[in-house]
């Protein structure tokens, strides 16, 4: 999806038209339907991931239905729009899963003993961990206020300026930290090296 919408982007500049916006919801939710995961895993653990279902018959069904919609509009203005926010607030809410910006997040109202085996527990202190996700939650506040119509034209130099407050925090954090709190590999992933090193020793 991305791919074509990178595409489409280049051809529709080149002629003037307005830009695709790649829709992450979405995408996440179609990515997240695709894997493969055991079914049964034990109390506090994760299910073992298992591989891909790959398919393009959801994308396509999903695009195919988003552009018929056009032409169902007659009917489906008598859809409450409060039904519509509860259906993309489930499917924002239930793509949160495996996010670790929202993993931090719940850690504020968890007792030390609950929390999870995450693996940047293991290497970064609970206090570092939080005050890396306060300047997050900071910074999103901010975009989400910049987004209002009296402020929206100072949103793409804010996205511009999170840029320097990522750099600014090279000086607040060790560069050891930011590589456990701040990196794109998945957990699950470094989970894995960070459990065959400690098998080593």
């Amino acid at each position: 999806d991305l791919f074509w919408v990178g595409i489409l982007m280049a051809v529709c500049s080149f002629m003037g038209l307005p830009w695709y916006v790649a829709a992450t919801v979405i995408s996440i939710a179609h990515i997240d339907s695709l894997k493969m995961e055991t079914e049964t895993s034990a109390p506090g653990e994760q299910p073992q991931f298992l591989g891909v279902r790959e398919q393009r018959v959801t994308g396509i069904i999903v695009f195919v239905l988003t552009g018929i919609s056009v032409f169902l509009a007659p009917i489906l203005k008598y859809i409450p729009m409060p039904v519509l926010y509860g259906v993309f607030l489930y499917m924002g809410v239930a793509s949160l899963n495996g996010i670790q910006f929202w993993d931090r997040c719940k850690l504020f109202l968890m007792p030390a003993k609950h929390q999870p085996d995450y693996v940047f527990l293991r290497h970064v202190p609970l206090r570092r961990i939080h005050l890396f996700t306060l300047v997050q939650i900071v910074c999103l506040a901010v975009l989400w206020i910049l987004k209002s119509p009296g402020a929206a034209i100072i949103f793409p130099v804010m996205i511009l300026a999170l840029i320097l407050v990522r750099r600014l925090l090279d000086f607040v954090f060790s560069q050891h930290d930011l590589a456990w709190i701040d990196n794109i590999i998945p957990e699950k992933e470094k989970k894995k090296e960070d459990d065959k090193k400690k098998k080593k020793k």
